[in-house]
């Protein structure tokens, strides 16, 4: 599998370089947008891990240009955190996902990995059991009957979806949902009422919940057959 990452952060660069490495995935890199195109249309990528504020040509205008030319690989788009606008326009220009700067390794991987596993779908889908999630359209069905979920509750079970059959630790869920915002001191117990509020709405119909706690770690939606 070859992936290509554009960023014009050196430092980001190196490290997403050597973890993918070291997972046995072919890398090349792109430090600006006219390089990312040139590398595109060149050599035959299975993913594409693309930023978007870079030089000389941004990464929402390299997007529209390999979409243009009828490439469909998979595009992950690398946003700021507050770049909500953004995020929008790189789904409606043909963005496969996206992932909110600062990330962990952990979810970049697991990201990489469903979108590998779903490449040629272009509907961003994660199901487990009876509930389905649309990462694009950002709907939630349990059972086929669409229900509510806050930003946070959406975003957590958007995250351990990601990571189906892993444990996710609260510390990581919590970095990954508040960011730089997340106090572990006075904020202990966010995580455990978003997940308990989060349960009761996917198992609704179901006895058996969705989401299951592994005592003193965190917690984990189990891989279904």
């Amino acid at each position: 599998m070859n992936i290509l990452i554009v960023d014009d952060d050196t430092g980001l660069l190196a490290q997403l370089k050597t973890t993918l490495q070291r997972k046995h995935y072919g890398v090349d890199i792109a430090e600006n947008g006219e390089q990312a195109l040139d590398k595109v249309f060149d050599i035959p990528y299975d993913l594409i891990l693309l930023d978007i504020m870079l030089p000389r040509m941004d990464g929402l205008s390299v997007l529209q240009e390999i979409r243009k030319a009828g490439l469909d690989m998979p595009i992950l788009m690398l946003t700021a955190r507050s770049d909500v606008q953004d995020r929008v326009k790189g789904l409606d220009y043909g963005a496969d996902d996206y992932l909110a700067k600062p990330f962990s390794m952990a979810e970049l991987m697991a990201r990489i990995r469903a979108m590998l596993r779903r490449k040629g779908n272009k509907t961003p889908i994660l199901e487990v059991g009876p509930v389905r999630l649309d990462t694009v359209k950002r709907s939630v069905f349990v059972d086929g009957e669409q229900i509510h979920l806050t930003a946070k509750e959406f975003s957590i079970l958007e995250f351990l979806l990601h990571n189906k059959g892993s444990v996710v630790s609260r510390f990581n869920l919590a970095e990954h949902i508040w960011g730089e915002e997340f106090d572990p001191f006075s904020m202990s117990n966010y995580v455990d009422v978003h997940i308990k509020n989060l349960r009761k709405k996917l198992t609704a119909h179901e006895d058996e919940p969705v989401i299951k706690t592994i005592r003193g770690i965190g917690f984990i939606i189990e891989e279904q057959v």
